[in-house]
């Protein structure tokens, strides 16, 4: 979704399109057609990306749009000698900045295919004498694609390092900012419930205390791999730092956000760790159904909540409104 990927193609287009006026008394007059039909399909597309629940299908139908007016292009100037078989090439370079690797495949599969359709399909006689015309295009597309996907895992493992607790391999405070301006833009649209569950660790400043900060380190670790064990593949868990850690539960009301941390809970207590007989207390909160997600509100109240578990004994799970203390309710009822 960068903006910066998108001012580049639109930079690209502009020069397509003074290339083909350029060009226009030699390859004809429509040739821009096309390209300015590509253009309008990509603002459409542009626009359903910022709302649309899976926006990789939105721009994914007009990079196809693009390999179809390349294609019809070819055709109707000469097929394998047309001048425009070179930006299906152009076309892939643009695939590692908005696809994995499995929509590269995709996309350079497609790009082979109607380059071949294009040329040896429209004049097979010229390919079979002229090979070159079919292998240097696709040579280019194959190594244009390989030099994109390279870059692509090298941003991809730096920004990893960037967003990741080198301690425990869990998502950081960076990960959580950025994850948490995701789940409020979607919840607008979805209007479903965000659960949030905070979990801290009882007295692990005595650990680190009593058995050095090695072993604290250990634990904090084992905790970590426990957790992972614990969730489900869509329940992202963070580090916040410390002994803290939470996780995000998107489409969980406060019930269903008790009971991941229950599992939690259960997974710390099941067996030593590192050693140490350890616990852990939670606090959990979620949205309403309709109600926007505000990130900083259900964190002061899952906060609060664990606040609750710890002053009531630690090792347990606190969540939702807190209740009225008992010598209330019995006042009430006396008067």
């Amino acid at each position: 979704m960068s903006p910066r990927v998108r001012t580049l193609r639109n930079v690209t287009f502009v020069l397509q399109l003074g290339v083909l006026l350029g060009t226009a008394h030699w390859l004809g007059w429509w040739t821009p057609v096309p390209m300015i039909a590509v253009a309008l399909l990509f603002a459409v597309c542009e626009r359903r990306m910022h709302t649309a629940a899976r926006p990789e299908i939105a721009y994914g139908v007009a990079w196809v749009g693009t390999l179809v007016a390349i294609s019809a292009g070819a055709l109707l100037t000469h097929g394998p000698a047309a001048p425009c078989i070179a930006w299906y090439a152009l076309a892939v370079s643009s695939l590692p900045g908005r696809f994995t690797t499995r929509g590269i495949f995709a996309g350079v599969g497609l790009a082979l295919a109607l380059l071949v359709g294009v040329t040896a399909g429209y004049a097979p006689s010229s390919v079979w004498h002229h090979p070159s015309l079919v292998l240097v295009p696709a040579m280019t597309i194959v190594g244009v694609a390989l030099f994109g996907w390279a870059h692509m895992h090298s941003e991809v493992e730096q920004r990893a390092e960037a967003v990741m607790d080198p301690l425990t391999q869990m998502l950081n405070r960076k990960a959580l900012v950025a994850r948490a301006a995701e789940l409020a833009l979607q919840t607008r649209l979805t209007r479903k419930p965000v659960g949030i569950v905070l979990g801290d660790l009882d007295h692990f400043k005595r650990i680190n205390d009593v058995s050095g900060h090695q072993v604290g380190d250990a634990v904090l670790r084992d905790v970590a791999f426990r957790w992972r064990l614990s969730l489900r593949a869509y329940e992202m868990a963070y580090r916040l730092g410390g002994e803290e850690f939470l996780v995000l539960l998107p489409g969980a009301d406060v019930a269903e956000a008790e009971e991941v941390a229950e599992r939690l809970r259960a997974s710390i207590g099941a067996a030593p760790i590192a050693g140490q007989d350890v616990a852990m207390s939670f606090g959990v909160a979620a949205s309403a159904d309709g109600e926007p997600f505000d990130f900083d509100a259900l964190y002061a109240q899952a906060d609060a909540a664990l606040y609750r578990a710890k002053r009531g004994g630690r090792d347990r799970v606190c969540g939702g409104p807190e209740e009225a203390p008992p010598t209330l309710k019995i006042v009430k009822e006396a008067a």
